[in-house]
């Protein structure tokens, strides 16, 4: 090999571990004493981190729109349902009352909406990044249970776990959020005095938290859309809810190197696994 070709052959080399680093400048090169190859690395590089620079700044005006969504619809949809628990407390007729209880209904709704799309936006976005770290998993069970009790008693539902002292690496606070979101679709779709069980079971790799219901269960063809965006089956269009829960669900769980599955059938129930890193 020519002693030219190395100096070309090591030019190339530097650029490319500038480019991967991300320490790359264009000013640090001459292309008048570049080759056609070294100069077309050149210009793709310089694109490509134009492009990276690009890419950054759309996010950081996404997460400043986010932020500013969060701020912004705080005040009015507190101040709806502060009004509206004011007038329910009014002497109304019947008709009035159930108009109130629905405006009532539909202002939670759309705070839950906004509180999961700005969720789901500021881990999308990586504006909150996740922190693993090692924590025991009956932690995180024994809180998202005490989240949904209230809903599971006014349905006559028992919750039913074992404790099992494990340990796992995981963000507690969002993963218990995913856990929850399982626990809430479990006992939204179970029938009255029926049980939701929660198991641990302990692997090489993973711990496994299984979420078993005897609700209305999941066609098979839907199960692999089950945790899209906005995604919710033809036999829960009537139910509340805006299937965005098992999404984020998801986002949480794969965040942090785990993964979900689904096991269901149309009146069968369901089972819900959560596997997280050990």
């Amino acid at each position: 090999m020519m002693f030219g070709d190395k100096k070309v052959l090591a030019r190339l080399d530097k650029m490319l571990e500038d480019g991967i680093n991300g320490t790359f400048e264009e000013s640090d090169y001459d292309e008048t004493q570049l080759s056609k190859l070294e100069s077309k690395w050149l210009r793709y590089l310089t694109s490509s981190k134009m492009s990276a620079q690009k890419t950054e700044q759309e996010r950081q005006k996404l997460k400043e729109l986010v932020s500013d969504i969060s701020h912004q619809t705080k005040t009015p949809l507190s101040n709806i349902l502060l009004y509206t628990q004011l007038l329910q407390e009014q002497p109304l007729d019947e008709q009035s009352l159930v108009l109130a209880d629905e405006i009532r209904a539909q202002a939670e709704k759309l705070e839950f909406l906004i509180q999961s799309l700005v969720k789901t936006s500021r881990l999308e976005t990586g504006t909150f990044q996740l922190a693993p770290s090692e924590n025991n998993v009956d932690d995180i069970i024994n809180s998202a249970l005490e989240q949904i009790a209230l809903k599971a008693e006014s349905k006559h539902i028992r919750l039913v776990y074992i404790r099992e002292n494990y340990m796992a690496k995981f963000d507690s606070k969002w993963t218990q959020e995913a856990i929850f979101n399982i626990l809430d679709n479990a006992v939204k779709y179970s029938p009255e005095q029926s049980t939701v069980t929660v198991i641990v079971q302990i692997f090489e790799m993973f711990a496994c938290i299984s979420v078993e219901d005897s609700g209305i269960g999941i066609a098979e063809d839907e199960l692999p859309h089950i945790f899209g965006r906005f995604y919710r089956g033809q036999n829960v269009r009537e139910q509340s809810g805006v299937g965005i829960g098992l999404y984020l669900s998801r986002q949480i769980v794969e965040g942090q190197g785990g993964y979900i599955v689904a096991e269901s059938g149309i009146g069968k129930g369901s089972v819900f696994k959560i596997f997280l890193p050990r």
